[in-house]
């Protein structure tokens, strides 16, 4: 899942309709899916595929995925997406096109909010995976940039002492502060994971980030240097010869 997804931003993105009314969630599927159909349009190719994966998925969503309990969905989706599928959700919510609030969130399974080095962040070669840094990083960033709860446990998918997860939940009202709320939090809980991904020198990841400043250029993150491979070796036979 990393270098597939992870590296690249993906990872799954939640969303429930707080009108408990099949007809708001049959909206937001209608909406997630305009707002794939313009990302694929405008998408490098790199990830064109990712998103017209799940742009096949969201429409197929009423068919494939029988409604058990709360109405909900859920899309693999990067930083762009969950913001631009939230900021549209919440101008529904705002013209009355959907007839309550929607609670956004995220599984653990996810680009930056969990620790777990045989998992996911099993991809992550340059040690760190072994640290609980980034889920921590992760809940505390969101609980000031606009997440109306978050939470940090251990366990999870790969049982206790082998994981650290940070998550979230976000209700959209259709508010300005919503909208201000989930640029900045939405932003932040996806580079967040990018910006370790790229210091591991994960390859998709440096390019994601390196995408995300050039279309972002306030967000300003270090970028890996690159030693050549030859040169290092040459460098340690000069040194225990």
């Amino acid at each position: 899942m990393g270098p597939l997804c992870f590296d690249y931003g993906f990872g799954p993105f939640r969303w429930v309709c707080c009108s408990g009314e099949i007809t708001d969630l049959e909206k937001t599927d209608l909406i997630a899916a305009q707002v794939l159909e313009q990302m694929l349009a405008e998408a490098p190719d790199e990830i064109k595929g990712q998103i017209r994966d799940n742009l096949n998925w969201i429409r197929d969503a009423k068919v494939n995925l029988p409604v058990v309990g709360s109405m909900s969905r859920i899309l693999y989706a990067d930083s762009e997406g969950r913001m631009r599928i939230s900021k549209a959700f919440n101008d529904a919510i705002a013209s009355g096109e959907l007839r309550g609030p929607v609670v956004l969130g995220r599984d653990h399974h996810d680009v930056s909010g969990t620790d777990s080095p045989f998992r996911e962040t099993a991809n992550i070669y340059d040690g760190s995976r072994f640290t609980a840094d980034m889920a921590v990083q992760n809940v505390i960033g969101d609980s000031f940039r606009g997440a109306t709860w978050v939470s940090l446990h251990n366990g999870g998918g790969v049982g206790w002492g082998e994981v650290i997860n940070g998550g979230f939940g976000m209700v959209l009202d259709g508010s300005a502060d919503a909208e201000r709320r989930l640029k900045s939090m939405l932003f932040w809980d996806v580079n967040n994971g990018i910006s370790r991904r790229a210091w591991a020198r994960n390859p998709h990841a440096i390019s994601t980030l390196e995408r995300t400043m050039e279309a972002y250029p306030e967000l300003k993150v270090t970028v890996p240097y690159l030693a050549e491979e030859a040169l290092v070796r040459e460098a340690l036979a000069a040194k225990f010869d």
